[in-house]
């Protein structure tokens, strides 16, 4: 028993360490990375930097969610949803939390600023400040304009992936920007609605909880309305391909078509569909941009 508790333990404190991170999220966001790589390329980059850029900026991520989980662990230890994670069950300190997390970006701002360049790394690190203390411990607690504000910090990881091919920026990083940042509000409303007593009990005020189904589902229309505007004016500032185009325009329209049905009728069931669908349309239309890059430049 002994010779195996061990081996036992160390495998559930790695996985601890592995849950701060909120891998999922780090996934969304390199979704929206490489492809940025490739348009600022007009091509495919070289492996080296996207393989730099991807490490980098899974590190900042994963730095910034444990600080969100250290700062929320109250909260989170009141919604069901969250209730298993490890500063919730005592698997983790916050103290080790802690050190773990501006551990992982001081190595996360290093290894860009070695290996990419400087503009990435800062851009990376103020995207993760803004994460800790702009929406995690300002406005996620006081205000239902949080995750709108507040997702400025994830749409940061095109503006890095850009910059880590032309070390500059530019409009269309720019524009694709705010294609993230008017996404983010649909995408989190729709997990809101189907978690609405979660943050109510947590005393968290988001959206649903404050202005009720009807006014959040006609907020997600207005949102998602401005995001296919955006992703399609992406197109000629970023000088886009037809491939790009005609997704932009099909993805655009099924997620509108989805975010009134919603109106329509504001259940949970149909907002996790808008919910997940939303992940799919981001990674669907990055995944077209990339595609659009590479058949254009014959890669």
């Amino acid at each position: 028993m002994v010779a195996t508790a061990a081996p036992v333990q160390l495998t559930s404190r790695v996985r601890a360490y592995v849950a701060l991170t909120k891998p999922r999220i780090i996934e969304l966001l390199l979704v929206t990375t490489v492809p940025t790589m490739v348009v600022a390329e007009r091509g495919m980059p070289p492996v080296w930097l996207m393989i730099a850029t991807v490490i980098g900026g899974s590190l900042s991520a994963g730095g910034a969610n444990a600080m969100n989980m250290v700062a929320d662990r109250d909260i989170d230890a009141k919604m069901k949803r969250t209730e298993n994670r490890p500063l919730v069950t005592g698997e983790m300190t916050p103290e080790a939390a802690l050190v773990f997390a501006i551990t992982l970006e001081v190595v996360a701002f290093a290894w860009l600023w070695g290996f990419v360049n400087l503009l990435s790394a800062v851009l990376a690190v103020t995207a993760c400040l803004f994460y800790v203390f702009v929406y995690t411990l300002w406005l996620k607690r006081t205000s239902k304009q949080n995750i709108v504000i507040g997702g400025a910090a994830g749409a940061a990881p095109v503006l890095i992936g850009w910059s880590a091919v032309t070390n500059d920026l530019a409009w269309a990083p720019v524009v694709l920007f705010a294609v993230m940042f008017f996404w983010t509000p649909p995408h989190f409303w729709a997990l809101a609605i189907r978690y609405r007593e979660d943050y109510a009990s947590a005393e968290v005020p988001m959206l649903p909880v404050v202005a009720g189904f009807a006014t959040t589902c006609r907020k997600i229309i207005h949102y998602t309305v401005v995001l296919v505007v955006m992703s399609i004016v992406f197109g000629p500032v970023a000088d886009m391909g037809w491939i790009y185009m005609v997704s932009a325009v099909v993805l655009g329209a099924l997620f509108l078509h989805m975010a009134v049905d919603l109106y329509r009728k504001a259940d949970p069931s149909r907002a996790m569909r808008l919910f997940t669908y939303s992940i799919t349309y981001i990674t669907l239309l990055f995944g077209a941009m990339a595609i659009d890059q590479l058949v254009v430049h014959g890669i």
